[in-house]
């Protein structure tokens, strides 16, 4: 059997997005060429990611290549992408240069042609996010370890986003807490949650994909298997009492779950917010404010905004 190839040419903040709508059309695997991250890795502490050089790179924003099974009849599929891509547009996400190719690949070379691309890559202080089919030796006692297969689903803790939000988890789990990950895509952050010591993690994606890839990313975790997944709309119907409710989702779909986070979290709870372009942080702000959450702390890494709201200890306050 051949493999079709599928390169889109798009801008570093429609990548996880993009990725996404790939996914769900049923491809098999996703590779980002990101030449920045190939710039950025000798000095940004976080270990190997690529096993490339420079020319492998576009210096024209973020490749991203896609891999179908040839049963798939692409000459339909690709148009429904294209439309879906130019929908970004409307969540303000810019998708230029948005270029889009198409290749044959060989049965033999498919499967590894995007793993290349992935290595262990240390994303926090204890957090360690490694390939399936990577050995891996732990660097130090305190590190835990995140077996991914990124292949999966979009969300492999390579992006800023999902790096903000791993942060974030790191630094506000103490031990024991009931989280909500809202968009849970791959399960990295549910299963980040578990390894940091939550005892309660219910994930939630509307994408049935999505929620297929969380459950078998989590069955590589032995730590994280009592994770409970379930396909959802944000937090709609949800009753569970939260310490923190994290997702890393566009900011225009973080407008509605603001009221249904605060409703499920305890006094004092806390709501991690990611995936925010920097041109739409002041109005997460605002709606967060709106709503009465106490704003924490915000981060920033290259374009993308990261937000720790609380949850006020009593309402009346």
């Amino acid at each position: 059997m051949k493999w079709i190839e599928l390169q889109i040419q798009t801008s570093n903040e429609a990548v996880e997005a993009v990725s996404n709508i790939l996914i769900e059309s049923g491809s098999q695997g996703v590779a980002i060429e990101d030449r920045q991250d190939f710039l950025n890795n000798p000095d940004d502490g976080f270990g190997e990611i690529w096993a490339l050089d420079e020319a492998d790179f576009s210096k024209e924003g973020v490749i991203i290549k896609a891999y179908f099974p040839d049963t798939l009849f692409l000459p339909e599929l690709v148009p429904n992408i294209k439309l879906r891509i130019e929908e970004l547009k409307t969540f303000g996400l810019n998708i230029a240069p948005n270029n889009i190719k198409v290749d044959e690949v060989a049965e033999e070379n498919w499967a590894t042609a995007w793993k290349k691309y992935y290595h262990p890559l240390q994303v926090t202080r204890f957090l360690t996010v490694v390939p399936s089919w990577e050995e891996y030796d732990l660097k130090h006692s305190d590190e835990r370890v995140i077996r991914l297969d990124p292949g999966l689903a979009f969300g492999t803790g390579t992006h800023p986003t999902t790096i903000l939000s791993l942060q974030a988890l790191e630094t506000y789990i103490r031990g024991d807490e009931t989280i909500l990950d809202v968009g849970t895509g791959s399960g990295v952050l549910s299963i980040a949650s578990k390894a940091l010591g939550a005892k309660h993690v219910h994930a939630y994606d509307l994408d049935d994909v999505a929620v297929k890839a969380a459950v078998e990313n989590i069955e590589l975790n032995e730590y994280a298997k009592d994770i409970i997944v379930k396909a959802n709309d944000l937090l709609k119907g949800v009753t569970i009492e939260a310490d923190i409710v994290v997702a890393n989702i566009l900011a225009e779909i973080i407008i509605p779950l603001i009221p249904e986070a605060f409703d499920v979290l305890k006094p004092g709870g806390l709501f991690l917010t990611s995936g925010i372009i920097e041109d739409k942080k002041e109005l997460i702000l605002s709606e967060q404010r709106k709503q009465g959450f106490t704003i924490v702390q915000v981060q920033q890494m290259k374009d993308w905004c990261s937000i720790v709201a609380q949850k006020p200890l009593a309402e009346d306050e």
